[in-house]
């Protein structure tokens, strides 16, 4: 297998995790988008499923096994001084086993859950645009 293209757009994905009409975020310790608030997700691997690599990425960050997802939305993430370009889709679940624990302190600093209307700052692309979608 190849290496990745440099500045090429890479592809990842996030959940849009809803509980009581409330948004479930982390907050992110890397770039692109460090100290933002976000949804949880992460990088594709290669032949790995969109759907897949969601629920991967909730369980290793979050420790939940997530119930049906169904797409939300579509976010391109382009952080030009960062030379950071991602394309992810955006799941959406409602049900979820489990209770939210941070799984990876190096990447995630801060839980919580937040309602549409009162999301904090600063808040990634990803949650801007999902929330968005969710109606918020």
């Amino acid at each position: 297998m190849s290496s990745p293209v440099p500045n090429a757009p890479r592809v990842g994905c996030g959940v849009a995790i809803v509980r009581d009409g409330a948004l479930l975020l982390i907050r992110r310790a890397r770039s692109p988008e460090a100290d933002s608030w976000s949804l949880p997700g992460g990088k594709v691997d290669f032949g790995e499923p969109t759907e897949a690599a969601a629920r991967r990425e909730v369980a290793e960050e979050l420790g939940l096994q997530l119930g049906p997802l169904e797409l939300l939305c579509l976010v391109d993430l382009i952080v030009s001084e960062e030379a950071a370009h991602w394309v992810s889709p955006v799941f959406l679940a409602r049900t979820f086993d489990g209770e939210p624990a941070l799984l990876e302190p190096e990447k995630h600093t801060g839980l919580g859950w937040f309602a549409l209307d009162a999301l904090p700052a600063p808040l990634a692309s990803s949650a801007r645009e999902a929330a968005r979608a969710l109606g918020g």
